[in-house]
């Protein structure tokens, strides 16, 4: 054998020692050099917030978040189709709930970690009056478009279905009516002009891109509660670091987080301010 073909083989010989000490490395308990990925599934209320939350707990830890968003309905059925996520941050508690009763998901890990608003958004200069009107400015021929979440699975659309029909014009908007996916293509849809108003999240309307268009907080008892919840699903190889990043939602730091983009929490601490 030439000492060339000895110095090949030696090579590639060496690469996967290698190669299978670090994949050993990333296997063993309490050994890895590698850093891990907790995959989150968050409803689309949670855009900035959770993009907030994660790139504060991400410097305090080794441990990375890949996020996915969408709408709660849709993703439940993934879940239960075998989707790989670590954590589910439903827009409703019954979805988790719902997992929970199928073993999907921990039953001790379920927390309701902030409830949610619904607000009326146009974008400036629409000379809507929202403020002043509330809900019954829909009713206002320039309104062509009214953007909302897809109430079959998304629980910002469903109330705002209810909200429509508590303040008794529902079937004169009902035509009206555009569907996003879910709220934060909804949200869109207005920004972009499709829809003159939208029934969004508060959570989105207070964010940057939108803080200057014109706003109506829907009242509380307008529709039913937009309890919010967490759970660690059963099918989790992260359960540890699933549990400490929810950990941390629950702290002060976190829940004061989730204050400024517009949610309530269950237990304000002092100093904070729920809107």
């Amino acid at each position: 054998m030439s000492s060339r073909n000895a110095q090949i083989i030696s090579g590639t010989y060496s690469r996967a020692i290698l190669i299978a000490m670090i994949a050993w490395l990333c296997l063993w308990p309490g050994l890895s050099t590698c850093a891990q990925q907790l995959r989150v599934a968050a409803a689309s209320d949670l855009q900035f917030a959770m993009t907030d939350l994660a790139i504060r707990y991400e410097t305090k830890t080794k441990l990375t978040l890949a996020i996915t968003y969408g709408s709660s309905g849709n993703f439940f059925a993934q879940i239960e189709n075998g989707a790989p996520f670590d954590l589910f941050f439903s827009a409703d508690i019954s979805y988790p709930q719902k997992l929970i009763e199928a073993r999907f998901a921990d039953r001790t890990t379920l927390y309701s970690y902030a409830s949610g608003r619904l607000v009326l958004w146009a974008p400036p200069r629409s000379h809507l009056n929202l403020a002043e009107k509330g809900i019954p400015a829909l009713l206002d021929p320039r309104v062509q478009k009214i953007a909302i979440a897809n109430p079959d699975h998304a629980p910002y659309g469903k109330a705002a279905v209810a909200a429509l029909q508590k303040a008794a014009i529902y079937n004169q908007v009902k035509s009206k009516l555009v569907f996003g996916e879910n709220i934060s293509q909804a949200a869109q849809f207005v920004q972009s002009g499709n829809a003159q108003v939208g029934i969004l999240a508060l959570s989105l309307s207070i964010a940057p891109a939108m803080q200057r268009g014109e706003r109506f907080l829907i009242p509380a008892d307008a529709h039913p509660p937009l309890e919010q919840a967490v759970v660690v699903l059963s099918s989790s190889r992260n359960k540890a670091a699933a549990a400490s990043f929810l950990d941390f939602v629950k702290c002060p730091e976190g829940k004061a987080i989730l204050v400024k983009y517009g949610f309530t929490t269950a237990q304000t601490q002092p100093g904070e301010k729920n809107p």
